[in-house]
């Protein structure tokens, strides 16, 4: 699967000059021209990094990126014409992982790009965290927080979320959830599976019609939704 690239700059010319030289290495490519567009992109995508310029209309990138780090940690490099130590020192404060000034040489760029995907990666295969949009699962601590709020769940709903996380974008029945989670053989008639979907969506806040994460596939099982 192709990893997913942001940019962000309000000059087209040079965000198509970013986009053909990423296309190039095999990355996909999002574009967007100002901070509420890339805000629309990122809740709606599973971003691997973004390139993001300072100076842009609505929102800028300082704040584009604070409102990122809210929720996601893929890592954020600022490509701005800004120069001065004061915008580099704010923009790495504020959760930048990286600074490069206009204009730029664009196979300097890559480098930069995939010298931090190699980081993150390294990073998401060392920590027992799952992350699933604004859901955040982390098996160490045996803590689940939704939108950087902690979730009350009780040992068998955190395993149950865990077990669903796990196996992310799969429909698993009933049974294997039952089995997996509470270790015992299942039976026809067992509806605790359930019983702790439902109060697991409910502590969750979930639209029991229209659920974000936690998917009923009728006659089949459930599955959590990338």
């Amino acid at each position: 699967m192709k990893e997913k690239i942001l940019v962000v700059d309000d000059e087209k010319e040079i965000a198509e000059l970013l986009t053909l030289y990423l296309e190039n290495e095999g990355y996909e490519v999002f574009c967007a021209y100002d901070g509420k567009q890339a805000l629309e992109i990122v809740n709606t995508q599973k971003i691997d990094l973004a390139l993001l310029d300072i100076m842009m209309p609505q929102i800028d990138g300082i704040a584009l990126c604070t409102q990122i780090r809210k929720h996601y940690k893929f890592p954020i490099l600022f490509v701005t014409a800004r120069q001065g130590s004061e915008s580099m020192i704010e923009g790495l404060l504020l959760g930048g992982d990286d600074y490069i000034t206009k204009p730029f040489q664009p196979l300097v760029v890559m480098a930069r790009v995939k010298a931090q995907l190699r980081r993150y990666h390294n990073y998401e295969e060392n920590t027992s965290c799952i992350q699933i949009r604004d859901l955040c699962i982390d098996e160490n601590a045996h803590t689940a927080s939704l939108q950087g709020e902690l979730l009350n769940l009780t040992p068998i709903e955190f395993n149950l979320l865990l077990e669903l996380a796990k196996n992310k974008g799969k429909v698993m029945s009933s049974e294997v959830l039952f089995e997996r989670v509470w270790k015992e053989n299942y039976f026809n008639s067992n509806n605790t599976v359930m019983v702790h979907i439902r109060r697991l969506r409910e502590k969750m806040h979930e639209d029991s019609k229209n659920p974000s994460y936690i998917k009923t596939i009728w006659g089949v099982g459930y599955c959590i939704n990338e």
